[in-house]
């Protein structure tokens, strides 16, 4: 049954737990005393991909619960989320590594602010996508996550020596 306020209070109560979720994540790996298994799912330290985590993961629970509570309601549901976890994380990306080439420094006010935005981003991407009842592989979605989680925890232990993956010192 296609009920577009239900997704859409769904949608608005994710994007509140994702917020909240990503802004305490940020602390928690040191808090754990730097528990390695707590590190595969916070940031470990100030490189970008890490603070990835603070969207990926908390996105990714919205998603799991938000599926079995209104999700399985709507076909494409998984690959709507699947695409706005993505553009969430683009976003972040490009946002950050633009705004500090042009100011030379990283700003924390601005960070949070750019992490508020691309959760809002990704998720009006999901909304607008699941509205939309456009066909997708679910499998494909599916395979995605599990990829990206797969990523996060490998690079983790093993990050590349490229500026994604590097502590910013600025």
């Amino acid at each position: 049954m296609f009920n577009k306020k239900s997704i859409l209070k769904v949608e608005i109560i994710s994007t509140i737990f994702i917020m909240l979720a990503g802004v305490i994540l940020h602390f928690v790996y040191e808090w754990s005393g730097n528990n390695i298994f707590v590190g595969m799912l916070t940031p470990i330290n100030e490189s970008i991909w890490e603070h990835l985590k603070l969207l990926f993961f908390p996105m990714l629970i919205t998603l799991i619960i938000g599926y079995f509570y209104e999700g399985k309601n709507y076909e494409n549901y998984i690959c709507a989320k699947t695409l706005g976890i993505i553009s969430s994380m683009i976003f972040t990306a490009i946002a950050f590594y633009s705004y500090t080439g042009v100011l030379g420094e990283s700003i924390d006010f601005m960070n949070i602010i750019l992490f508020f935005i691309a959760v809002i981003l990704g998720q009006y991407k999901s909304y607008k996508n699941i509205i939309s009842n456009n066909y997708c592989n679910i499998k494909i979605a599916i395979i995605i996550l599990v990829i990206i989680t797969l990523l996060f925890i490998y690079f983790t232990f093993n990050p590349p020596n490229i500026g994604l993956f590097r502590v910013l010192d600025f």
